[in-house]
C-alpha cells in the first residue's frame, strides 16, 4: 500500500477511468458538432461531415465504426486532413512531430482507415505540389 491507503490496483484502475472518460470525452465532439450544424440550411452535408470525420475505412472509427462507402467523401477528406493537422503539430499527448510524420502516418493507413484516393491527393499536394500548412 502507498501512503494514502490505496494499493497499485486501484491506482491503475483508477487511471483506466480517466483515460476512459477522456476518451469518451474526445469522442463527443463529433456529436457536438453535428448537434450545432445540423439546422444550418446550407447545399453541403456538413453536420454529418462533422459527425463522420472520425470514421474510419475499415470500421475502427467512432462515433457508429461506418465503413468504405458509407462514409462521405467529405468526412474522408477532413479524416486525412486532421490526422494530418494533429500529427503534425504539438499536442498535449506528443511532441511536434512534423509534415513528414504526418505524410507517413496517412500513408500508413491508406485504405485501412483513409480512402486511398484521398491520401494519394493529401501526398500530392504536399510531395509534388509543394504546399506547406501556414
Amino acid at each position: 500500500r502507498y501512503s494514502h491507503g490505496m494499493d497499485e490496483k486501484e491506482i491503475e484502475a483508477m487511471k483506466r477511468r480517466a483515460l476512459k472518460d477522456e476518451r469518451e470525452q474526445l469522442q463527443r465532439h463529433t456529436q457536438e458538432g453535428y448537434e450545432i450544424l445540423r439546422e444550418l440550411d446550407l447545399p453541403w452535408p456538413l453536420a454529418q461531415t462533422a459527425l463522420q470525420h472520425h470514421e474510419r475505412m475499415d470500421g475502427s472509427g467512432y462515433p457508429n465504426g461506418l465503413t468504405g462507402e458509407k462514409i462521405l467523401l467529405e468526412a474522408k477528406i477532413i479524416a486525412v486532413a486532421d490526422t494530418i493537422e494533429a500529427v503534425s503539430h504539438q499536442r498535449q499527448s506528443h511532441p511536434r512531430l512534423g509534415i513528414p510524420a504526418a505524410l507517413a502516418e496517412v500513408e500508413k493507413g491508406k485504405g485501412t482507415l483513409f480512402d486511398p484516393a484521398v491520401v494519394e491527393a493529401a501526398l500530392r499536394l504536399f510531395r509534388e505540389k509543394g504546399y506547406q500548412v501556414p
